[in-house]
């Protein structure tokens, strides 16, 4: 009897460890997530790049891109150069459309200066406005912007659901608008990784999307390395909308 207790009770913890921190796609022939959440960070920091993956910057001025994304043409229209050093992106929300970033962009109560249609051969509203950080934290890393004057775009939906790919459409070293995309590697935490995904100072912030072309994170770390290993991260928009008093539940789905 104290034996059968004992293996049910080993079964049991064994389950409640493998649930507790993976993603929607984990199945017994996979490795665990967490297991491969531990295998993404880098352990020599020497080869720590920060942000780029690999030897080589891999991205593309947004409107040449002719990629694998069907909607980044729609969607590009909402990310937005903030303060010429981070990258957010016009998400929709109940509320009302509002910019959302990486918390380590500002603080509450900061005016930030935004300018939409940064990029080469600019196509949308090149609208530049002020805007007012409403709501920012640390964990998870993120930051809400309401901008004096709304942008003639369609705003970006939340997504709780990855992809095989992701995209960055981003603003490196606050330069014009680009895209880098990338394989998904796994969620742990609240965090979403993500390789062979460049970004650069001035990415953070920057929407991570679905093939669908829905936000599923924000870009807020680096950790890449120059042969590849390592992965860039940041927090997922479930674990965003969590932590948000202006963001709710609905605001949120399965896209």
């Amino acid at each position: 009897m104290l034996v059968r207790l004992f293996l049910l009770a080993t079964a049991a913890s064994l389950t409640l460890g493998a649930a507790a921190c993976g993603s929607s796609s984990s199945s017994p022939e996979e490795p665990s997530t967490q297991t491969t959440c531990a295998k993404l960070r880098i352990v020599d920091p020497s080869l720590r790049t920060q942000s780029q993956c690999g030897p080589n910057l891999d991205y593309t001025p947004v409107n040449e891109y002719h990629g694998d994304f069907p909607a980044v043409q729609e969607r590009e229209d909402a990310v937005v150069l903030i303060n010429g050093d981070c990258t957010g992106t016009l998400i929709a929300a109940q509320a009302g459309p509002i910019v959302l970033t990486a918390g380590h962009c500002g603080h509450v109560g900061d005016s930030v200066m935004m300018a939409f249609n940064v990029e080469a051969n600019p196509d949308g509203d090149p609208l530049v406005t002020e805007g007012t950080i409403v709501e920012q934290a640390d964990t998870p890393d993120y930051a809400l912007i309401q901008p004096n004057k709304l942008p003639a775009v369609t705003p970006t939906p939340l997504t709780t659901q990855e992809s095989e790919r992701l995209a960055v459409i981003q603003h490196p070293r606050g330069g014009p608008k680009v895209i880098a995309e990338g394989n998904f590697a796994g969620i742990c935490d609240g965090l979403i990784y993500y390789k062979d995904l460049d970004t650069l100072v001035g990415s953070s912030g920057a929407g991570v999307l679905t093939r669908n072309g829905y936000l599923v994170g924000i870009h807020t770390d680096g950790d890449c390395a120059a042969d590849g290993t390592g992965s860039n991260y940041g927090w997922t928009a479930a674990s965003i909308v969590q932590a948000s008093a202006y963001l709710q539940d609905a605001d949120i789905a399965a896209r």
